[in-house]
């Protein structure tokens, strides 16, 4: 198995959605890129950590490429939008691929000039694209939510 690690807003809806994507075997939700170890939600909300809501994707590359996840991901949100998606405001809900190494860097800057290419977006494209440095489980009670919360929507499902 493989790993790879976007940020795409609220991580509720976001986890729903990769959950979703044949090829992919596990999700968990958590925070990256910022400047403190070990970060809480009530930390993270604030702003002020540099961390952005998080979901760490493990897929089978025999089955879907890192390439096709990527496409997944600006499928799934508006990358044009800065430090917010929809009603949800904030650095930590910011557009980012953080990648793990050298070939998921170029694939991740090729798909990005390759979406800008398409037109798809009225926007160029503002998500980042980072090294993973740091990623931190977010609570558990933020494992699978929308799974668990069945009541409660998110913009992205």
């Amino acid at each position: 198995m493989s790993t790879a690690l976007f940020a795409a807003g609220c991580f509720w809806g976001v986890e729903a959605w990769f959950e979703n994507v044949k090829g992919v075997t596990a999700t968990r939700v958590g925070y990256a890129g910022g400047i403190i170890e070990n970060p809480s939600y009530e930390v993270v909300k604030t702003g002020q950590t540099g961390h952005a809501e998080t979901v760490k994707v493990e897929f089978n590359p025999n089955v879907i490429s890192y390439e096709q996840l990527v496409d997944a991901f600006f499928e799934c949100h508006d990358p044009t939008s800065r430090n917010r998606q929809g009603e949800d405001i904030g650095s930590q809900y910011r557009s980012i691929i953080f990648y793990n190494d050298d070939s998921q860097h170029k694939a991740a800057i090729s798909k990005v000039l390759e979406w800008n290419q398409k037109g798809v977006f009225k926007n160029p494209i503002a998500t980042e694209v980072r090294e993973t440095i740091n990623f931190y489980e977010a609570e558990e009670y933020h494992q699978k939510y929308l799974q668990k919360n069945k009541t409660v929507s998110c913009g992205i499902v």
